[in-house]
């Protein structure tokens, strides 16, 4: 008896230690995009999942929903905010749902180049960041998807002739909607993940978009012309909540941040690489390229300055617009002053 006892304890002993032993369950972050599969970027948060996973010695696996599957920008904020999901890759349009100061980063035509956006961004991060985070989450990485430009169905050179067309606007900002319609124009607000049926059926006949997403999403096939100007930066950034974040072992957060900084810039990299072979790529399949000469690039921010009352306060917070303004003469200044262009 005495000895049927004594197994029986190490039984159970050896059990605890297989327990012990045995590899905790993967923690499972669902993130999702508006980036197509088989894109770059998808690409790209393809391995940084790869590196997480590396790096955590598999306590973490990333889940990518790309392709807009989980929705567009403002349904993903909606759902991280829910749990349903816990990480997003967002347009300036998603960040802002958490704090609309990012569209500073994002005025029309206040901008001249991607180091006049990252300058004034740099400056204002650790705010925008801190912010971000009392809202519950997390900040990843800042990249974009390139400037804006605007993809029409007729040519556009010049502002009213923009405002012929049924522009796409993002549904659910209502005050950027009011704004286009002060300024003149004939904004049609939808969700992005509906641009390509709209340009099918002429529901709209014109988008503001970067010409990496017109050929990856094959907009450029319903709306064969593109204006030749740089409208606005699309910014973005990759969020988790906090709550996820907090639940990832602390020792290893640091590095996992870094290889999502990596992606970034690698995300960055990437589209300025890309723009002049995707631009000839899609003027090979039919894009007419519209240029915008000095009198009518003239015309353009005039009619964009025009709305910065509209912007600055209902749409930017007007701190917020301020600050980013003045950061950007600083650094004009400062780049004037060394001999730059």
């Amino acid at each position: 008896m005495k000895g049927l006892v004594v197994r029986r304890a190490a039984l159970v002993l050896g059990l605890f230690a297989l327990l012990a032993a045995a590899p905790a369950e993967a923690q499972i972050i669902k993130l999702a995009t508006l980036a197509p599969e088989g894109s770059s970027w998808h690409n790209i948060l393809k391995e940084t999942a790869a590196q997480w996973k590396a790096i955590s010695g598999g306590k973490v696996t990333l889940r990518i929903y790309a392709g807009g599957t989980q929705g567009d920008d403002p349904d993903v904020v909606r759902k991280m905010k829910l749990g349903v999901l816990n990480a997003g890759v967002l347009t300036a349009v998603g960040v802002a749902e958490i704090d609309n100061s990012v569209y500073a980063l994002g005025v029309p035509l206040m901008y001249e180049s991607d180091e006049e956006v990252y300058a004034v961004l740099e400056k204002m991060r650790p705010r925008l960041e801190a912010s971000i985070e009392k809202q519950g989450f997390v900040v990843l990485n800042w990249a974009d998807a390139g400037w804006v430009h605007f993809f029409t169905q007729k040519p556009v050179a010049t502002p009213d002739d923009l405002k012929a067309l049924k522009l796409f606007t993002w549904q659910g900002d209502e005050k950027a909607v009011s704004a286009w319609k002060a300024a003149g124009f004939n904004p049609i607000p939808l969700p992005a993940t509906e641009i390509a049926t709209a340009l099918q059926t002429g529901l709209v006949t014109a988008l503001g978009t970067p010409p990496q997403v017109a050929v990856i999403s094959q907009y450029y096939n319903q709306a064969k012309n593109m204006t030749d100007l740089k409208w606005q930066l699309l910014l973005g950034a990759s969020v988790i909540s906090k709550k996820t974040w907090e639940q990832i072992p602390a020792e290893i957060r640091p590095a996992l941040k870094q290889a999502a900084e990596e992606a970034g810039k690698k995300m960055r990299a990437e589209v300025v690489a890309s723009l002049p072979k995707d631009v000839e790529a899609m003027k090979k399949r039919g894009l007419n390229v519209v240029a915008v000469d000095a009198r009518n690039r003239a015309a353009w921010q005039k009619a964009a300055e025009a709305m910065y009352p509209q912007v600055r306060g209902p749409i930017v917070p007007a701190d917020a617009f301020d600050e980013a303004l003045r950061h950007r003469d600083e650094y004009r200044k400062s780049r004037n002053a060394k001999g730059g262009k």
